[in-house]
């Protein structure tokens, strides 16, 4: 099979490119990625010793660059994991997510329709449904993005349904909760905190803390992904998650716990726009067809922090980027106690 994965330099990607080169040996993977900030050639180094895989720069928006890799590479299946992907920059930039999560998943689909792929997996986010009190969402339910990022996120699994409808392409779309583990980009929270109190710096924990995520380590994801590539039902939705709620209180507890640092590291900044309360998966039709997470989250976020602590060279040099200047002024600097 020929596989090409988008936005396969990023976190999630990368690790799904490990997996897919160990799991399905046999496979030609291709890599698309436009090498923004979060896409980052390191995250591919075992990759790269691999004669089945080949890195190409490029963005999905692209469409002729999208075709010619397609024809030169032969492709069978695109896994769709190109996004913007983070809430605050959707709030400070939201353009950039409406450009790249609409339209270049469309630009995609034709290119599935026109070359008559294989199948077509989109890479999605608990997200796109919203914030809810108790209970877990199914895939069944109505969308009610809250931020720039979510909404753009729903318009492109919108994109793969209606041409699923249309034009019947073998399209799937899988709709995950938050992921964390190694090599994930320092502005989500558990990499931010775990740097950032590695380096003895505030760790800015938004409003009481209270807002609760179900929380999935990487490979727990990244397995859940590829289970339901090869068994899912094209046309269909899946959530993936693990079950892990907790709020980012005990998140952020638990990383300063495992860390020997001290709680006086922790600073209250004003809550972020449009801040969802609660996500929470009902993972109920995925683990029917038997699919199951492996890793406990306490191992899974003491790897994490290890492997953090084990590789500073990878994650030092990002902090020092202009996005992350910004944040320390606005959300840091500003708000010490």
């Amino acid at each position: 099979m020929r596989v090409l994965v988008t936005g396969g330099a990023g976190f999630i990607g990368s690790h799904y490119v490990d997996l897919r080169l160990k799991k399905h040996p046999q496979d030609q993977v291709v890599v698309l990625d436009k090498l923004t900030y979060a896409g980052n050639p390191a995250n591919l180094k075992d990759a790269k010793k691999n004669s089945h895989f080949t890195f190409v720069r490029g963005d999905i928006c692209n469409a002729k660059l999208v075709e010619r890799v397609i024809q030169q590479h032969g492709i069978d299946i695109i896994i769709n994991f190109a996004a913007e992907t983070h809430v605050d920059r959707s709030i400070l930039h939201p353009e950039d997510f409406a450009k790249t999560d609409v339209l270049g998943t469309q630009v995609l689909l034709e290119a599935v329709r026109k070359f008559k792929l294989k199948r077509f997996l989109q890479i999605s986010t608990d997200e796109v449904y919203g914030s809810i009190e108790k209970g877990g969402f199914r895939e069944t339910d109505p969308l009610k993005p809250s931020s720039p990022y979510s909404a753009s996120k729903a318009g492109g699994d919108l994109q793969v349904l209606a041409y699923r409808h249309t034009y019947n392409l073998p399209v799937l779309i899988t709709r995950s909760s938050n992921n964390f583990g190694p090599r994930q980009y320092p502005e989500k929270l558990i990499p931010l905190f775990v740097t950032n109190a590695i380096e003895d710096k505030p760790l800015p924990l938004y409003g009481d803390g209270l807002n609760t995520r179900d929380w999935i380590y990487v490979e727990d994801n990244c397995s859940g992904l590829d289970y339901v590539l090869e068994k899912g039902k094209p046309g269909e939705i899946y959530n993936i998650g693990a079950g892990n709620t907790k709020t980012n209180k005990e998140i952020t507890s638990a990383i300063l716990k495992l860390l020997k640092k001290p709680c006086s590291l922790i600073r209250r900044v004003p809550d972020r726009l449009g801040h969802d309360r609660r996500y929470a998966l009902n993972m109920k039709k995925t683990r029917d067809m038997g699919c199951q997470t492996q890793w406990a989250f306490t191992r899974a976020l003491q790897t994490t922090v290890q492997w953090y602590l084990d590789n500073p060279q990878w994650w030092q040099p990002l902090k020092t980027g202009e996005y992350m200047k910004y944040y320390k002024k606005q959300y840091v600097d500003r708000h010490r106690k």
